[in-house]
């Protein structure tokens, strides 16, 4: 089977030397993934820029007009945490538009996935965390609108609760938010999800996977046709700002149980990629590449054997 992966580094992010974004990450990861044989080069595909009025399907089209033209208030930018640039709008909506491409590939062959995305923190009129546009909500109210999907279930699974995503999608009636987090971690003041499992300091990966268990309940009962899996790889025991003790190998189980659960009952899944901050950065990247790996584990075991 073939999925589709869509990349959004082709698109420059301008950061100042020591800023403390990983920015180099998602090169690295494309690049591992194709090195490592997990994807075929024809399987990664740039992704589009999203327009200002899709955009806008989750978000003030003032603030979207802001990033664009760096109108943008100087307290959003710190609360973002990148500094403006040109370049800034057309990387971060490339970041939607790919989110976008990954959804109508799932709906069509049941996963593909997005090498970015899973910006959580991002509200309707402002950014944070990182997070300028809110990926899986644009995405899900868009997926609403034009496929009538009526039951979507966001599976966050990022270290840092998404405060943004319930912000934004807690009353849409067709979302069912579910998240996984560090409860001591930021955001500090969190938007309550449909179901919140806050971990404490230094969770194992037994006590992780128990909470997935409950999680993945509480989603079979709302009968999801569509889920979103933001598959952060910040619970990891080297993230830097995790402060979760997940392994590599409870990572990998993680990702097994949710892409098990999709692929059985036959729900389309799209991955975004979500937090990774240790340090070094590859520690993150290998644990983004073994999400691809489970991926291919789980929904083509019968991928042909490497070339000699």
């Amino acid at each position: 089977m073939r999925y589709e992966v869509y990349y959004s580094d082709h698109y420059p992010l301008p950061l100042p030397d020591g800023h403390r974004f990983p920015g180099t990450k998602y090169a690295m990861l494309r690049e591992k993934l194709v090195a490592e044989g997990v994807l075929d080069v024809d399987q990664l595909i740039p992704s589009p820029v999203a327009s200002g009025d899709f955009l806008a399907l989750a978000h003030d089209a003032r603030y979207v007009q802001s990033i664009v033209d760096g109108t943008v208030p100087i307290e959003i930018l710190k609360r973002i945490g990148f500094p403006w640039s040109p370049e800034l709008y057309n990387r971060v909506a490339a970041t939607v538009g790919g989110a976008a491409e990954a959804a109508r590939a799932a709906l069509r062959d049941g996963i593909a996935g997005c090498l970015a995305g899973g910006t959580h923190h991002a509200h309707y009129d402002r950014g944070e965390g990182y997070c300028v546009f809110n990926d899986i909500a644009v995405v899900s109210r868009w997926l609403v609108g034009k496929f009538d999907l009526q039951r979507i279930a966001v599976l966050d699974l990022d270290v840092h609760q998404g405060n943004g995503n319930s912000s934004i999608l807690g009353n849409d009636k067709e979302i069912f938010i579910a998240s996984i987090h560090g409860e001591k971690n930021y955001p500090f003041k969190k938007v309550p999800s449909t179901i919140d499992i806050g971990l404490p300091d230094g969770a194992t990966d037994d006590v992780y996977l128990e909470a997935l268990s409950e999680v993945l309940e509480a989603v079979e009962v709302f009968e999801p046709q569509y889920i979103f899996y933001q598959m952060g790889v910040d619970p990891l025991k080297q993230d830097k700002l995790g402060k979760l003790d997940l392994t590599y190998e409870g990572l990998m189980e993680r990702d097994r149980r949710v892409l098990n659960y999709a692929k059985s009952r036959g729900i389309p899944i799209s991955l975004a990629l979500g937090g990774g901050y240790s340090d070094p950065i590859e520690a993150s990247v290998a644990a983004y590449a073994n999400t691809y790996r489970v991926v291919n584990e789980v929904y083509r075991p019968y991928r042909p054997e490497a070339k000699s």
